[in-house]
């Protein structure tokens, strides 16, 4: 082993003629280690890639599986001597003469079980995991599959109080198996655009070991690097590190959410479950001109950039501890980059229903601890109208008023509805918005139970109902029978002006938060649109957690504001299932 390392240390010695102390340590560690090669090779695609680090230079292959070994090893061997001659090219261009002798070739063997594999092995089966990759007098420990991050990301913006919650996905491993290491610059961060490498011992100070890291006052000005091991169960992978693009900046102090977290401090226990029901205000509408003009002109115009109100959002979701979470007006890009990768992290899985036509749907969570997805049901309301039998009588009977019906045919309105563990339904909808539109609302909420009760009796008899979303109707639309004269069958003037009757098979809905003077509240509106309707007669409501005052709310004049993401309330309540 002495007169190994004695004849390694004296060829290290020849190719570096300035060998300093630092660099002769450096290349002591990189002797004594063995690098990892990670192989991906999967049954079925013609490519595996083979990824390892060599002098320096990240190396990615991507080979054919029926390949023979010794095709790679020439690979590897031909492009150390090409780098070997551009690198004495580049010596002799700046006049350092350099002697015409043909560089040795450099031995690249791959070995299993201490025996080398033979060259006319296929790609497929000559990389086995645990097997060594040797080239020249490096050696690799190949891991085959092993767990690798495929997505990496760290939020663009993050303040201080508020959960920064990267965005992973990983390849065989799982997210909950991930080691974590998150720093914090010791020097404040000036320029945005620099890519000056820090060195983690002298320029970096760890400050947790969590997936989610919530920044103090302290990491204002700092960036913040995030060290990640993707890992399955005991087995692990490359780590990799993320850097932050910008500084943490100072949050908006006291947000309007912050006095209702004292109520949901802890998760609930079992048959106890908590819901929420939340408008969080699409992107592509809070930056219309419309909205900024009309809207919301009272509110700072960074109050409506996404960035900054997702860390509202998810800090305020985040507190609410819930176990079920059903959301009106989400982006298709929140619901991917920002709300799964955070609700993933406090123990959520997640469902999205994008609205046809639309870049924006409905989302409903649940804790996975308590819940598990059976089946979703999903529909768009129009088209379940003009193409189930189950609503042919409806149907005819809305027929009876073109006007009315084209109107309602064009709505992209959905209804997601899915079927969880313990034989729950939950249903979550955002019906039409505009303040005629009472009519239009009530043809909606009669496909919509039609078809909750049809899902409830043919795949689930005698699940309970929970129904949450943003109705945009104020308490007088009611939701289980309503009767020819009632006012919003003329709510949009005589020429779409219809009467007919509408009957649910559902029981009697109770509205769980009861009905709040407003879960809405800007400027030119103050009232009760967003409901949690609950079947009294399956569940009782042990507490519903109070709604900001109006004092909280006029501080800042309207909603949404800089203490507040959203032009809606969140409403939570707790359930609990009765026996």
């Amino acid at each position: 082993m002495l007169n190994h390392l004695s004849t390694a240390l004296t060829l290290f010695t020849r190719r570096l003629p300035a060998f300093s102390p630092r660099t002769f340590s450096g290349a002591l560690r990189r002797l004594c280690r063995m690098e990892a090669a990670v192989v991906r090779c999967l049954p079925g695609e013609p490519k595996l890639t083979i990824s390892f680090c060599l002098q320096g230079s990240h190396k990615h292959m991507l080979r054919d599986q029926d390949e023979p070994l010794g095709k790679v090893l020439a690979r590897i061997s031909n492009g150390i001597a090409k780098n070997q001659s551009k690198a004495k090219k580049s010596k002799k261009n700046r006049g350092q003469e350099q002697p015409d002798e043909a560089a040795e070739p450099t031995v690249v063997k791959l070995f299993y079980d201490g025996e080398e594999v033979p060259e006319t092995v296929l790609n497929a089966e000559a990389w086995q995991d645990g097997s060594v990759l040797q080239v020249g007098d490096v050696k690799y420990s190949v891991q085959r599959n092993a767990p690798t991050f495929t997505t990496a990301e760290l939020p663009v913006s993050l303040l201080a109080g508020f959960p920064v919650c990267p965005k992973l996905e990983v390849e065989f491993g799982n997210v909950q198996d991930c080691e974590f290491t998150w720093f914090r610059e010791n020097c404040p961060h000036t320029s945005v655009g620099s890519e000056e490498a820090s060195d983690q011992d002298s320029g970096w100070t760890q400050v947790g070991c969590e997936r989610v890291y919530i920044p103090s006052n302290q990491d204002i000005s700092f960036r913040l690097k995030l060290s990640c091991t993707p890992k399955d169960g005991s087995r692990s992978g490359l780590a990799k590190e993320l850097v932050s693009v910008g500084a943490v900046e100072a949050g908006p102090g006291v947000c309007l959410f912050d006095n209702r977290h004292a109520f949901t401090a802890k998760v609930t226990d079992w048959p106890t479950v908590r819901v929420v029901s939340y408008n969080i205000l699409a992107d592509i509408y809070a930056q219309t001109d419309l909205s900024k003009t009309v809207l919301y002109p009272y509110c700072a115009p960074y109050a409506l950039q996404l960035d900054y109100r997702q860390n509202l959002i998810k800090k305020e979701l985040a507190g609410y501890n819930c176990d079920i979470i059903c959301l009106q007006e989400v982006d298709k890009g929140v619901y991917v980059d920002s709300l799964t990768p955070a609700l993933d992290a406090f123990g959520l899985n997640g469902v999205f229903k994008v609205k046809e036509k639309q870049h924006e749907g409905l989302a409903t969570f649940y804790r996975r601890s308590k819940f598990r997805l059976l089946s979703s049901h999903d529909i768009m309301l129009s088209e379940a109208l003009s193409s189930d039998p189950m609503h042919a009588e409806l149907l005819e009977k809305v027929s009876a008023n073109g006007a009315l019906k084209n109107k309602i045919l064009q709505r992209s309105t959905s209804l997601q509805v899915l079927l969880l563990t313990i034989k729950v339904c939950v249903a979550n909808t955002h019906l039409y918005w505009h303040p005629k539109g009472g009519n239009v609302r009530l043809v909606q909420m009669g496909v919509a139970l039609k078809h909750l009760s049809h899902v409830i009796s043919e795949v689930a008899p005698g699940a309970p109902l929970v129904f949450c979303g943003d109705f945009n109707s104020t308490p007088n639309a009611g939701n289980s029978r309503i009767v020819p004269t009632h006012a919003d069958w003329s709510s949009s003037g005589p020429e779409e002006s219809c009467s007919m009757e509408l009957l649910s098979d559902i029981p009697p809905l109770l509205s769980a938060c009861g009905l709040p003077a407003y879960t809405n509240y800007v400027r030119g509106f103050q009232g009760c649109l967003d409901y949690i309707f609950i079947q009294p007669d399956c569940m009782q409501v042990e507490q519903v957690i109070p709604l900001p005052s109006l004092e909280e709310v006029t501080t800042y004049e309207a909603l949404p504001s800089v203490a507040h993401p959203s032009d809606h309330i969140a409403l939570v309540c707790d359930l609990r299932w009765n026996p």
